[in-house]
Protein backbone atom coordinates (compact mmCIF):
# COMPACT_ATOMS: atom_id res chain seq x y z
CA UNK A 1 0.00 0.00 0.00
CA UNK A 2 1.19 3.08 -0.54
CA UNK A 3 2.12 5.60 2.31
CA UNK A 4 -0.69 7.73 3.72
CA UNK A 5 0.04 11.42 2.34
CA UNK A 6 -1.32 14.32 4.17
CA UNK A 7 -1.67 18.53 3.49
CA UNK A 8 -3.82 20.65 6.26
CA UNK A 9 -6.58 20.94 3.44
CA UNK A 10 -7.41 17.34 2.23
CA UNK A 11 -8.71 14.30 3.81
CA UNK A 12 -6.37 11.26 4.03
CA UNK A 13 -6.93 8.25 2.00
CA UNK A 14 -5.18 5.10 1.43
CA UNK A 15 -5.09 3.89 -2.11
CA UNK A 16 -3.90 0.05 -3.70
CA UNK A 17 -0.57 0.80 -5.38
CA UNK A 18 -0.78 0.24 -9.17
CA UNK A 19 1.52 -2.67 -10.60
CA UNK A 20 5.13 -1.16 -11.78
CA UNK A 21 6.39 -4.48 -12.21
CA UNK A 22 9.39 -4.74 -14.14
CA UNK A 23 8.31 -6.57 -17.45
CA UNK A 24 8.47 -5.45 -20.55
CA UNK A 25 5.35 -4.38 -22.69
CA UNK A 26 4.65 -5.98 -26.09
CA UNK A 27 2.48 -5.18 -28.36
CA UNK A 28 1.44 -6.06 -32.06
CA UNK A 29 2.59 -4.31 -34.77
CA UNK A 30 -1.13 -3.45 -35.81
CA UNK A 31 -1.47 -1.99 -31.76
CA UNK A 32 -2.39 1.83 -31.60
CA UNK A 33 -3.64 3.80 -28.85
CA UNK A 34 -3.18 5.57 -25.34
CA UNK A 35 -1.86 3.91 -22.46
CA UNK A 36 -4.16 3.09 -19.89
CA UNK A 37 -3.11 3.49 -15.96
CA UNK A 38 -1.37 -0.28 -15.35
CA UNK A 39 0.36 0.08 -18.73
CA UNK A 40 2.06 3.40 -17.28
CA UNK A 41 2.68 1.68 -14.20
CA UNK A 42 4.69 -1.11 -16.58
CA UNK A 43 6.50 1.95 -18.38
CA UNK A 44 7.68 3.01 -15.02
CA UNK A 45 8.64 -0.58 -13.73
CA UNK A 46 10.21 -0.95 -17.32
CA UNK A 47 12.34 1.91 -16.64
CA UNK A 48 11.29 4.21 -19.41
CA UNK A 49 9.68 6.61 -16.54
CA UNK A 50 12.44 7.39 -14.24
CA UNK A 51 11.01 9.18 -11.15
CA UNK A 52 13.31 10.76 -8.59
CA UNK A 53 11.27 9.80 -5.95
CA UNK A 54 8.13 7.08 -5.65
CA UNK A 55 5.01 8.12 -7.23
CA UNK A 56 2.26 9.45 -5.03
CA UNK A 57 -1.66 8.60 -4.52
CA UNK A 58 -3.17 9.01 -7.28
CA UNK A 59 -0.29 10.30 -9.95
CA UNK A 60 -1.34 7.65 -11.99
CA UNK A 61 -4.60 8.81 -13.48
CA UNK A 62 -7.26 6.05 -16.06
CA UNK A 63 -4.92 7.54 -19.28
CA UNK A 64 -2.03 9.72 -18.00
CA UNK A 65 0.39 10.62 -15.07
CA UNK A 66 0.64 13.56 -13.38
CA UNK A 67 3.85 15.50 -13.37
CA UNK A 68 5.92 16.52 -10.37
CA UNK A 69 7.94 20.24 -9.77
CA UNK A 70 11.30 19.53 -8.47
CA UNK A 71 13.38 21.63 -6.16
CA UNK A 72 14.47 24.59 -8.41
CA UNK A 73 12.35 27.18 -10.26
CA UNK A 74 14.39 29.22 -12.60
CA UNK A 75 12.92 32.66 -13.71
CA UNK A 76 13.82 33.40 -17.18
CA UNK A 77 14.03 36.68 -19.50
CA UNK A 78 11.39 35.16 -21.97
CA UNK A 79 9.66 31.76 -22.93
CA UNK A 80 11.82 29.53 -25.30
CA UNK A 81 11.86 26.27 -27.29
CA UNK A 82 15.52 24.72 -27.11
CA UNK A 83 15.60 23.57 -31.07
CA UNK A 84 16.84 19.85 -31.98
CA UNK A 85 20.64 21.06 -31.24
CA UNK A 86 20.29 22.41 -27.98
CA UNK A 87 19.20 21.39 -24.28
CA UNK A 88 16.74 22.70 -22.14
CA UNK A 89 19.29 23.07 -19.33
CA UNK A 90 21.97 25.41 -21.97
CA UNK A 91 19.19 27.45 -22.65
CA UNK A 92 18.33 28.10 -19.46
CA UNK A 93 21.94 29.20 -18.91
CA UNK A 94 21.44 31.72 -21.55
CA UNK A 95 18.60 33.00 -20.24
CA UNK A 96 17.82 32.65 -16.49
CA UNK A 97 17.75 35.89 -14.08
CA UNK A 98 17.77 33.96 -10.97
CA UNK A 99 17.04 30.94 -9.14
CA UNK A 100 14.41 30.24 -6.95
CA UNK A 101 14.19 27.05 -4.08
CA UNK A 102 10.63 25.60 -3.93
CA UNK A 103 11.74 23.38 -1.17
CA UNK A 104 7.89 23.79 1.23
CA UNK A 105 6.91 26.17 -1.30
CA UNK A 106 7.85 29.28 -3.21
CA UNK A 107 5.97 31.85 -4.99
CA UNK A 108 5.63 32.44 -8.79
CA UNK A 109 4.53 35.87 -9.70
CA UNK A 110 1.93 37.31 -12.70
CA UNK A 111 3.48 37.93 -15.64
CA UNK A 112 6.84 36.28 -14.87
CA UNK A 113 8.38 33.05 -16.93
CA UNK A 114 9.82 29.99 -14.98
CA UNK A 115 11.39 26.83 -15.73
CA UNK A 116 10.86 24.00 -13.35
CA UNK A 117 12.91 20.83 -14.09
CA UNK A 118 10.26 17.96 -13.43
CA UNK A 119 10.93 15.06 -11.23
CA UNK A 120 10.05 12.40 -14.03
CA UNK A 121 12.79 12.21 -16.89
CA UNK A 122 11.81 9.28 -19.68
CA UNK A 123 13.96 7.03 -21.92
CA UNK A 124 11.06 5.77 -24.06
CA UNK A 125 11.05 2.66 -26.16
CA UNK A 126 11.03 3.52 -29.62
CA UNK A 127 7.16 2.92 -30.32
CA UNK A 128 6.02 4.99 -27.68
CA UNK A 129 5.15 8.75 -27.76
CA UNK A 130 4.08 11.09 -24.99
CA UNK A 131 2.18 14.83 -24.94
CA UNK A 132 1.95 17.06 -21.95
CA UNK A 133 -1.36 19.25 -21.13
CA UNK A 134 -2.02 21.41 -18.12
CA UNK A 135 -4.00 19.26 -15.38
CA UNK A 136 -7.47 20.81 -14.89
CA UNK A 137 -7.23 22.83 -12.19
CA UNK A 138 -3.98 24.77 -13.26
CA UNK A 139 -6.14 25.69 -16.64
CA UNK A 140 -8.89 26.72 -14.08
CA UNK A 141 -6.71 29.14 -12.67
CA UNK A 142 -5.22 30.59 -15.70
CA UNK A 143 -2.13 29.32 -14.67
CA UNK A 144 -0.30 28.71 -18.69
CA UNK A 145 1.93 25.71 -18.80
CA UNK A 146 3.66 23.78 -20.92
CA UNK A 147 6.28 20.52 -21.11
CA UNK A 148 9.57 20.76 -22.44
CA UNK A 149 12.18 18.75 -23.80
CA UNK A 150 15.30 18.58 -25.28
CA UNK A 151 16.10 19.03 -28.55
CA UNK A 152 12.09 19.77 -30.06
CA UNK A 153 10.90 22.52 -31.47
CA UNK A 154 7.17 22.10 -30.02
CA UNK A 155 5.75 22.18 -26.88
CA UNK A 156 3.77 19.59 -24.63
CA UNK A 157 5.40 17.04 -27.60
CA UNK A 158 7.66 13.95 -26.66
CA UNK A 159 8.80 12.57 -29.84
CA UNK A 160 8.96 8.49 -29.33
CA UNK A 161 11.95 6.58 -28.18
CA UNK A 162 12.90 10.26 -26.09
CA UNK A 163 15.49 9.93 -23.05
CA UNK A 164 16.15 13.02 -21.20
CA UNK A 165 14.97 15.19 -18.98
CA UNK A 166 11.07 17.27 -18.52
CA UNK A 167 11.03 20.41 -17.86
CA UNK A 168 8.16 22.53 -17.49
CA UNK A 169 7.47 26.16 -18.65
CA UNK A 170 5.33 28.04 -16.23
CA UNK A 171 3.53 31.67 -16.62
CA UNK A 172 0.58 32.86 -14.09
CA UNK A 173 -1.39 34.98 -15.71
CA UNK A 174 -4.18 36.56 -13.33
CA UNK A 175 -2.97 34.76 -9.74
CA UNK A 176 0.31 34.60 -8.09
CA UNK A 177 0.67 30.81 -6.83
CA UNK A 178 2.31 28.99 -4.17
CA UNK A 179 3.92 26.02 -5.22
CA UNK A 180 6.61 23.59 -3.87
CA UNK A 181 8.17 20.43 -4.63
CA UNK A 182 6.13 17.63 -5.98
CA UNK A 183 3.75 20.10 -6.88
CA UNK A 184 1.90 18.27 -10.07
CA UNK A 185 0.37 21.23 -12.53
CA UNK A 186 0.66 18.94 -15.77
CA UNK A 187 -0.08 15.42 -16.88
CA UNK A 188 1.52 13.65 -19.86
CA UNK A 189 -0.15 10.58 -22.22
CA UNK A 190 1.40 7.82 -23.70
CA UNK A 191 0.65 6.77 -26.86
CA UNK A 192 1.41 3.99 -29.34
CA UNK A 193 0.79 4.85 -33.04
CA UNK A 194 -1.86 7.08 -34.02
CA UNK A 195 -5.25 6.39 -32.88
CA UNK A 196 -7.36 9.39 -33.03
CA UNK A 197 -10.76 8.52 -34.85
CA UNK A 198 -11.37 9.96 -38.47
CA UNK A 199 -14.60 11.50 -38.99
CA UNK A 200 -16.31 8.02 -40.00
CA UNK A 201 -15.23 6.33 -36.88
CA UNK A 202 -16.72 9.72 -34.58
CA UNK A 203 -19.86 9.80 -36.01
CA UNK A 204 -20.34 5.23 -35.65
CA UNK A 205 -18.85 5.87 -31.85
CA UNK A 206 -21.48 8.97 -31.32
CA UNK A 207 -24.69 6.69 -32.84
CA UNK A 208 -23.54 4.36 -30.27
CA UNK A 209 -22.53 6.17 -27.31
CA UNK A 210 -24.02 9.80 -27.60
CA UNK A 211 -20.83 11.76 -26.71
CA UNK A 212 -23.22 14.74 -26.65
CA UNK A 213 -26.44 15.34 -25.68
CA UNK A 214 -27.61 17.59 -28.37
CA UNK A 215 -29.36 15.88 -30.88
CA UNK A 216 -28.28 18.12 -33.88
CA UNK A 217 -24.35 17.84 -32.19
CA UNK A 218 -21.58 18.59 -35.14
CA UNK A 219 -19.40 15.47 -35.30
CA UNK A 220 -16.48 16.35 -38.12
CA UNK A 221 -13.03 16.32 -37.31
CA UNK A 222 -13.91 16.58 -33.98
CA UNK A 223 -17.56 17.18 -31.52
CA UNK A 224 -18.26 20.69 -31.80
CA UNK A 225 -18.13 21.99 -27.71
CA UNK A 226 -20.80 25.56 -27.84
CA UNK A 227 -20.67 28.09 -24.62
CA UNK A 228 -23.74 28.11 -22.41
CA UNK A 229 -25.26 31.56 -21.66
CA UNK A 230 -28.75 31.21 -20.70
CA UNK A 231 -27.61 30.52 -17.03
CA UNK A 232 -27.15 28.02 -14.61
CA UNK A 233 -28.63 27.80 -11.23
CA UNK A 234 -31.17 29.70 -9.18
CA UNK A 235 -29.32 33.00 -9.91
CA UNK A 236 -28.47 32.67 -13.34
CA UNK A 237 -24.42 32.39 -13.99
CA UNK A 238 -23.03 32.30 -16.94
CA UNK A 239 -20.00 32.54 -15.58
CA UNK A 240 -16.99 34.29 -13.36
CA UNK A 241 -14.29 36.71 -14.51
CA UNK A 242 -11.47 36.76 -12.38
CA UNK A 243 -10.73 39.72 -10.42
CA UNK A 244 -7.29 41.49 -10.52
CA UNK A 245 -5.00 42.21 -7.46
CA UNK A 246 -5.83 39.44 -5.60
CA UNK A 247 -4.13 37.37 -3.02
CA UNK A 248 -1.70 34.50 -3.71
CA UNK A 249 -3.56 30.68 -4.32
CA UNK A 250 -1.64 27.52 -2.70
CA UNK A 251 -2.09 24.91 -5.95
CA UNK A 252 -2.00 22.52 -3.10
CA UNK A 253 -4.94 23.41 -0.65
CA UNK A 254 -8.08 22.05 -1.80
CA UNK A 255 -11.15 24.10 -0.93
CA UNK A 256 -9.13 27.06 0.89
CA UNK A 257 -10.41 30.09 -0.81
CA UNK A 258 -13.51 31.97 -1.03
CA UNK A 259 -15.23 32.83 -4.50
CA UNK A 260 -15.78 36.22 -3.94
CA UNK A 261 -12.07 36.63 -3.15
CA UNK A 262 -10.61 35.75 -6.58
CA UNK A 263 -14.20 35.78 -8.96
CA UNK A 264 -16.37 38.35 -9.93
CA UNK A 265 -20.14 36.39 -10.98
CA UNK A 266 -21.31 36.67 -14.15
CA UNK A 267 -25.18 36.90 -14.92
CA UNK A 268 -27.13 35.65 -17.92
CA UNK A 269 -28.06 38.53 -20.04
CA UNK A 270 -31.70 38.68 -21.07
CA UNK A 271 -30.01 38.36 -25.08
CA UNK A 272 -27.91 35.31 -24.15
CA UNK A 273 -24.48 37.00 -25.21
CA UNK A 274 -21.51 37.87 -23.34
CA UNK A 275 -18.84 40.47 -24.01
CA UNK A 276 -15.40 39.53 -23.60
CA UNK A 277 -13.07 42.21 -22.87
CA UNK A 278 -9.78 42.27 -23.68
CA UNK A 279 -6.81 40.30 -22.04
CA UNK A 280 -9.20 39.38 -19.13
CA UNK A 281 -9.98 35.52 -17.85
CA UNK A 282 -13.66 34.06 -17.76
CA UNK A 283 -14.59 30.73 -16.71
CA UNK A 284 -17.70 29.29 -18.52
CA UNK A 285 -19.15 25.58 -19.68
CA UNK A 286 -19.84 24.03 -22.85
CA UNK A 287 -23.75 23.93 -23.70
CA UNK A 288 -23.61 20.49 -24.35
CA UNK A 289 -23.31 17.73 -21.69
CA UNK A 290 -20.20 15.21 -22.87
CA UNK A 291 -19.52 11.89 -21.86
CA UNK A 292 -16.06 9.97 -22.78
CA UNK A 293 -16.95 5.96 -22.73
CA UNK A 294 -14.59 3.74 -20.79
CA UNK A 295 -12.37 2.51 -24.23
CA UNK A 296 -11.55 6.07 -25.88
CA UNK A 297 -9.71 9.38 -24.52
CA UNK A 298 -10.38 13.20 -25.37
CA UNK A 299 -8.96 15.74 -25.55
CA UNK A 300 -9.97 19.55 -26.44
CA UNK A 301 -8.51 21.01 -29.51
CA UNK A 302 -6.72 24.28 -28.81
CA UNK A 303 -7.77 27.55 -29.92
CA UNK A 304 -8.89 27.96 -33.19
CA UNK A 305 -8.63 31.18 -35.19
CA UNK A 306 -11.40 30.70 -37.40
CA UNK A 307 -13.77 30.76 -34.01
CA UNK A 308 -12.92 34.35 -33.28
CA UNK A 309 -10.30 36.24 -30.91
CA UNK A 310 -9.83 34.29 -28.12
CA UNK A 311 -8.13 31.03 -26.79
CA UNK A 312 -10.29 28.53 -24.95
CA UNK A 313 -9.22 25.37 -22.59
CA UNK A 314 -6.09 25.19 -21.35
CA UNK A 315 -6.27 22.11 -20.36
CA UNK A 316 -7.63 19.92 -22.74
CA UNK A 317 -7.34 16.22 -21.51
CA UNK A 318 -10.66 14.37 -20.75
CA UNK A 319 -9.78 11.10 -19.28
CA UNK A 320 -12.06 7.67 -19.94
CA UNK A 321 -14.93 7.81 -17.86
CA UNK A 322 -15.72 11.84 -17.96
CA UNK A 323 -19.40 12.23 -17.96
CA UNK A 324 -20.25 8.70 -18.38
CA UNK A 325 -22.92 7.44 -16.98
CA UNK A 326 -21.42 3.61 -15.59
CA UNK A 327 -18.90 6.20 -13.72
CA UNK A 328 -21.19 8.27 -11.48
CA UNK A 329 -21.21 10.92 -15.00
CA UNK A 330 -24.43 10.98 -16.64
CA UNK A 331 -23.07 13.30 -18.76
CA UNK A 332 -20.87 16.43 -17.75
CA UNK A 333 -19.89 19.75 -18.96
CA UNK A 334 -16.41 20.97 -20.42
CA UNK A 335 -15.62 23.72 -18.28
CA UNK A 336 -14.00 26.26 -20.27
CA UNK A 337 -11.31 28.49 -19.44
CA UNK A 338 -11.92 31.37 -21.93
CA UNK A 339 -8.84 34.69 -22.77
CA UNK A 340 -9.60 37.46 -24.86
CA UNK A 341 -7.54 38.71 -26.87
CA UNK A 342 -6.67 42.35 -28.00
CA UNK A 343 -10.07 43.54 -29.03
CA UNK A 344 -13.45 43.14 -27.40
CA UNK A 345 -15.50 39.93 -28.91
CA UNK A 346 -19.14 39.10 -28.34
CA UNK A 347 -19.67 35.49 -27.62
CA UNK A 348 -23.54 34.26 -28.24
CA UNK A 349 -25.37 31.29 -26.48
CA UNK A 350 -24.43 27.83 -28.12
CA UNK A 351 -21.30 29.14 -30.43
CA UNK A 352 -18.81 26.70 -30.94
CA UNK A 353 -15.82 27.57 -29.06
CA UNK A 354 -13.69 24.45 -29.67
CA UNK A 355 -13.94 20.15 -30.44
CA UNK A 356 -13.16 17.29 -28.98
CA UNK A 357 -11.08 14.47 -30.55
CA UNK A 358 -11.64 11.23 -29.46
CA UNK A 359 -8.50 8.67 -29.31
CA UNK A 360 -8.36 4.41 -28.88
CA UNK A 361 -7.38 3.56 -25.59
CA UNK A 362 -4.91 0.81 -26.03
CA UNK A 363 -7.06 -1.29 -23.27
CA UNK A 364 -9.79 0.15 -20.89
CA UNK A 365 -7.73 1.15 -17.81
CA UNK A 366 -8.07 -0.38 -14.09
CA UNK A 367 -9.87 2.59 -12.77
CA UNK A 368 -12.05 4.97 -14.93
CA UNK A 369 -12.90 8.73 -14.42
CA UNK A 370 -14.89 9.16 -11.37
CA UNK A 371 -14.57 5.64 -9.67
CA UNK A 372 -12.65 6.35 -6.49
CA UNK A 373 -9.45 8.18 -7.48
CA UNK A 374 -10.19 11.28 -6.11
CA UNK A 375 -11.85 13.03 -9.33
CA UNK A 376 -13.00 16.26 -8.79
CA UNK A 377 -15.32 17.56 -11.74
CA UNK A 378 -17.61 14.32 -12.51
CA UNK A 379 -20.94 15.50 -13.30
CA UNK A 380 -19.59 18.88 -13.31
CA UNK A 381 -21.65 21.68 -15.03
CA UNK A 382 -20.21 25.44 -14.05
CA UNK A 383 -17.85 24.87 -11.83
CA UNK A 384 -14.29 26.56 -10.81
CA UNK A 385 -11.15 24.60 -9.52
CA UNK A 386 -11.14 22.69 -6.47
CA UNK A 387 -8.92 25.03 -4.89
CA UNK A 388 -12.33 27.34 -3.77
CA UNK A 389 -14.89 26.80 -1.31
CA UNK A 390 -18.31 25.80 -2.73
Amino acid sequence: MWPCQVHASTKCTVITKIDTTAVALSFAATDKGILPDRMIGRLAGAGAILPSADFVPEQIQPASLDLRLGEIAYRVRASFLPGPRTTVAERIDELKLHEITLGDGAVLETGCVYIVPLMESLALPPDIAASANPKSSTGRLDVFTRVIADGTRGFDRIQAGYHGPLYIEISPKTFPVLVRVGSRLSQIRFRRGNALLDKTALAALHMLERLVDDVDADVGEGVAVGVDLSGFGPNGLVGYRAKRHTGLIDVDRRAGYAVAEFWEPIAAREDESLILDPDEFYILASKEAVQVPPDYAAEMVPFDPLVGEFRVHYAGFFDPGFGYAGAGGRGARAVLEVRSREVPFILEHGQIVGRLVYEKMLARPDKLYGQGIGSNYQAQSLKLSKHFRA
